[in-house]
């Protein structure tokens, strides 16, 4: 069987060394004599796995010792509900920039006052707004962002003023795809199933000092203490999703390099694909370009029954899951550490044939 490009938003495409790996250890992992999947998260062989994973993404990121790592369940959307009721501040500046803070924004409405500090909804979330100190508010606790928005294709290449509040960010599709310098924000948290892993895993990265701050009614379940205090695992965690991030991690220190090389590469394929697509008569990408996303182009032909004829003519060339989200339309190219420089490099082939055959000036 032949393998296709996977440009899917998420769950997206992994590391075929990734993928290998864990085929060749799926009877029998580190020598266990059983899969991941069927080890208690008790035993000595997942300790070593969790803590390595913990380890690696650590030495990765460069994460300081006043930080802890948390790996969760729920996705990122529970992450919505969990920031408010864990920090106990619940007046929030939020920047609005696309479907995930909108989200963001309808779940913390329900635990304190949101304040939106600025919103690209006028122009579809075409750019990312910029804000000045002043534009927060006196009373706010902490400034809310998506760092990278995968549907709308920007990213913050400068963090928000935010002196006086704590920065919380979502970087579900952006985390390890460049270098980060985690001081700078109070908490981080990111969906796995983008750059980290398989879907069902969700890492917290939260200064230390954060962790307790709950009201004593809050669940169990709810509260970053609860986990913090329990490694992880007050109950069963997503124990296959957290062995397939430790092995990501471990291809990006291995075979990649870290991620100041990861970011050189992603760096080239973003280029590649903008260039090509900026130099076309066909398409077009609807983003501010200083505010371009590295790893979520959408492009659009300006006909809707053309780029329906695209996605599907892409399917056939094995260059699958490229439509646009409902909300853009097109399509859209979600170019992940996973996908190959040989990938972009297929789909402009393929955009090039498809503008030759189908371009009337």
């Amino acid at each position: 069987m032949t393998r296709v490009y996977n440009f899917s938003a998420g769950p997206a495409c992994l590391p075929e060394w990734v993928l290998k790996k864990a085929a060749s250890e799926m009877l029998d992992a580190h020598n266990s004599g059983m899969s991941v999947m069927e080890m208690s998260h008790r035993s000595s062989e997942f300790k070593d796995i969790i803590d390595t994973c913990k380890a690696r993404l650590k030495r990765l990121m460069n994460i300081p010792d006043e930080y802890e790592i948390l790996f969760l369940q729920g996705g990122a959307s529970l992450q919505f509900t969990m920031i408010p009721l864990n920090l106990e501040k619940h007046n929030v500046d939020l920047i609005n920039t696309g479907q995930w803070t909108k989200k963001a924004l309808k779940e913390h409405e329900k635990l304190g006052k949101v304040n939106v500090v600025a919103s690209s909804a006028e122009d579809n979330f075409t750019y990312i707004p910029k804000i000045k100190q002043e534009d927060l508010s006196e009373d706010s606790d902490y400034v809310y962002i998506c760092e990278n928005n995968t549907i709308y294709g920007t990213k913050y290449k400068e963090l928000p003023p935010h002196a006086g509040k704590l920065l919380v960010a979502d970087l579900s599709s952006c985390i390890l795809s460049e270098r980060c310098d985690v001081s700078k924000y109070d908490l981080i948290f990111a969906g796995a199933q983008k750059n980290m892993g398989p879907a069902g895993l969700t890492v917290v990265i939260i200064k230390k000092d954060l962790i307790g701050l709950a009201d004593e009614k809050t669940p169990s379940m709810l509260n970053y203490k609860t986990y913090a205090d329990n490694d992880s695992m007050f109950n069963t965690p997503p124990t296959y999703a957290i062995y397939i991030c430790g092995l990501v991690l471990e291809w990006l220190e291995t075979q990649i390099g870290g991620l100041e090389n990861m970011e050189k590469i992603n760096r080239q394929k973003a280029k590649l694909l903008y260039d090509y697509i900026d130099a076309s008569k066909l398409y077009s990408n609807p983003v501010v370009p200083e505010d371009r996303s590295y790893t979520n182009v959408p492009f659009v032909t300006g006909d809707k029954d053309l780029d329906t004829k695209f996605v599907q003519e892409a399917k056939e060339a094995g260059i699958v899951n490229i439509k646009g989200h409902r909300t853009v339309g097109g399509m859209r190219a979600s170019i992940y550490n996973a996908m190959p420089l040989e990938g972009v490099e297929a789909l402009i082939a393929f955009m090039r044939k498809f503008e030759e055959e189908n371009y009337n000036a």
